[in-house]
């Protein structure tokens, strides 16, 4: 009886230890994510790229984004969300989606996402950890990060269905 004892503790222990380690291996530093947000940033502007000019205002209905305000809304919600919970101070440029060519588009949102970079490189350790209400939710700024790239693959991704819809190939995924 106290072997099998011994080998439960043993065994439960040994769990305990897995569950913690893999939880802590699987959290991301701020280099990874900032590597990864990078990527975020070519992919998106790649996607934009492969659409054809006569696709960009392609919508898969009247109430959907089209294909250049998907794009569009990645890059102002980096901005908004970034002013607005990451602490980020006024981005300095702005574009008028009504005349912008797929050129401007390309380049409003790479400093969109430059600007989301230096927004979030700026936060300290404690800016970063510290606990803020966000569309009533509590959650950290590093939580919040994590929402603009969550949000960015989202709009991003209904982006890669319009182009297949169109006939353009998606340029290929890249992971790391």
């Amino acid at each position: 009886m106290e072997k099998s004892i011994k080998t439960i503790s043993g065994s439960l222990i040994l769990a305990i230890f897995l569950l913690v380690a893999s939880a802590a291996t699987a959290q991301t530093t701020k280099d990874e994510f900032m590597s990864k947000w990078q990527n975020s940033k070519q992919f998106t502007i790649d996607v934009l790229n492969k659409m054809p000019d006569s696709g960009m205002d392609y919508k898969t209905d009247p109430e959907a984004m089209s294909f250049k305000e998907q794009i569009h809304h990645i890059g102002n919600a980096i901005v908004g969300i970034s002013q607005g919970f990451l602490k980020g101070g006024d981005p300095g440029f702005t574009i008028d989606l009504a005349t912008a060519s797929k050129a401007d588009l390309a380049a409003y949102v790479a400093k969109c996402y430059d600007y989301g970079t230096t927004t979030m490189k700026a936060l300290s350790d404690a800016d970063a950890g510290e606990a803020i209400e966000v569309f009533g939710n509590k959650v950290t700024r590093r939580q919040v990060m994590a929402l603009l790239m969550d949000h960015s693959t989202h709009h991003r991704g209904s982006a890669i269905a319009y182009l297949r819809v169109q006939g353009a190939e998606p340029p290929a995924f890249v992971g790391f």
